[in-house]
């Protein structure tokens, strides 16, 4: 009775440290945070005071006249996220079905480590396959294509040049496709099999049964792993500064050069000499990094209130 009542207690205090190492993990997460936060905002705060809230409206990129705002690179950011996500997310999530629901066995692991393989690599390495492969395949070919069809569109107009905001999106979507891709993937696997067969057994095809139960059922998990490509492509420095043009300037067209926060920050901060200079860009630091903590709180309402959902129709 007595060792029974000190292996509780050993477990009890085992248990107790674990806990308050957990908690003191999540504290030091939070202050971290705060940290950045708060520095970010100590270095910007000469910019803020000169340009306050007209920075974020602002399109005026000079530091020879010491003029700056903020919007051509939040635009470069937002759009060049937005085409990422639009060529990434039906390849991924084709890629994740194919290898759990339609893949022969021995092909599943060679393709499945291919996948992964593609997000460990480097990203100046992707950088320099933009620059020798994907740029001059555009300048040659898809770009003059997509003017002569569909050049009476603004994004579709202009000369083509290779280096852009199109160039940009699409080295970025294959950067964040190993990651919806692996995660989609864990997420199918975990679906029930019960589920599959039930739907089988009623006589769905294939295709309707992964339509209509598997994929309703992984629902909020695919929108975590979109979120988690999202949180890679808009923090992405190097390989999009490679191929994207770098040119502070708002275009419609997709072939026009672009810049995004991260790559203004990596290209200029080593050279600003100017204090005001070197406040802006620690403001653009200051912006990504509110952009992100908005983008993944609302990520996180968006799976709460799938979820929920789910949970609802579950129930009924």
């Amino acid at each position: 009775m007595a060792a029974d009542t000190h292996e509780t207690r050993t477990a009890n205090r085992g248990d107790l440290v674990f806990q308050r190492l957990i908690v003191v993990g999540a504290v030091v997460m939070v202050v971290l945070l705060a940290a950045i936060a708060l520095e970010l905002t100590r270095e910007s705060r000469l910019s803020l005071s000169a340009s306050g809230v007209r920075f974020l409206g602002s399109t005026a990129w000079d530091p020879v006249k010491e003029l700056f705002g903020g919007l051509p690179f939040i635009y470069g950011t937002l759009v060049s996220s937005f085409l990422a996500l639009l060529v990434a997310v039906p390849v991924s999530l084709g890629v994740a079905i194919f290898l759990v629901e339609l893949a022969p066995s021995w092909l599943r692991g060679p393709v499945g480590f291919m996948v992964e393989l593609l997000a460990a690599l480097p990203s100046v390495v992707y950088g320099l396959w933009g620059i020798f492969v994907l740029v001059p395949w555009l300048r040659g070919g898809v770009e003059p294509a997509l003017a002569r069809s569909l050049g009476f569109l603004p994004f579709f107009s202009g000369p083509s040049q290779g280096f852009g905001m199109l160039a940009g999106g699409l080295v970025l979507s294959i950067m964040i496709l190993p990651t919806i891709a692996s995660v989609s993937r864990e997420v199918l696997r975990a679906v029930p099999n019960w589920l599959r067969e039930g739907a089988l057994a009623l006589g769905t095809t294939r295709w309707e049964m992964i339509r209509g139960t598997v994929l309703p059922f992984a629902r909020s998990g695919i929108i975590g792993a979109v979120i988690l490509g999202l949180g890679r492509a808009l923090g992405e420095t190097m390989a999009v500064t490679m191929v994207i043009g770098n040119r502070p300037k708002i275009a419609a067209s997709l072939f026009a050069p672009g810049y995004t926060m991260a790559s203004v920050i990596a290209n200029e901060y080593t050279e600003a000499t100017g204090d005001l200079h070197l406040s802006a860009l620690a403001e653009i630091g200051l912006l990504l990094f509110a952009v992100t903590l908005a983008l993944n709180a609302l990520a996180r309402l968006l799976v709460w209130r799938v979820s929920r959902v789910a949970v609802q129709g579950s129930r009924r």
